[in-house]
C-alpha cells in the first residue's frame, strides 16, 4: 500500500509509504484524499517524512487535499517535510499557502487547536 490511513476523532492521518512522490503516485493520493473528503473527513494530516522527492504532480495532488479541505472547512496540515521536498514547496512558494509542521504529533496539536477556535467562533 502506497499510502496508509489512520483515522482519529475529528481527523485522519495520511502517510506516505513511497519515496517518490511523483506522477506514478500523485494520482492514488488524490484519490485517498478524495475518499477521505467524501466520506465526511474535514481534516487531514499528509506525513511526508518517507517521501525524499516530490515533482509537480505530488504538489498537485498535495494542493487537493488543503483546497478539499478548506471548502469542508476544516484544516490541511503537512509534516515530516524532508529537505528536498521542502525546497521544492519552498522555491514553488507553497510554504505560504500551506500548514507546515516538523512531526505528526504537532500536526495533530494543529488541527485540534484549529477545530477548538472553528468551533468557538461558530
Amino acid at each position: 500500500m502506497n499510502f496508509s490511513i489512520t483515522q482519529q476523532d475529528k481527523l485522519a492521518i495520511v502517510a506516505s509509504q513511497v519515496e517518490k512522490l511523483d506522477a506514478l503516485q500523485a494520482p492514488d493520493l488524490k484519490a485517498q484524499l478524495l475518499l477521505l473528503g467524501k466520506s465526511g473527513t474535514k481534516n487531514l494530516i499528509l506525513d511526508l517524512s518517507k517521501s525524499r522527492y516530490c515533482d509537480s504532480s505530488g504538489l498537485s495532488a498535495i494542493l487537493v487535499g488543503k483546497r478539499m479541505c478548506t471548502d469542508l472547512h476544516g484544516s490541511f496540515v503537512i509534516c515530516g517535510l524532508q529537505p528536498s521536498v521542502k525546497k521544492l514547496i519552498s522555491i514553488a512558494q507553497l510554504d505560504k499557502v500551506l500548514n507546515i509542521v516538523p512531526t505528526a504529533n504537532e500536526a495533530v496539536d494543529l488541527v485540534y487547536m484549529e477545530e477548538q477556535e472553528r468551533e468557538l467562533g461558530a
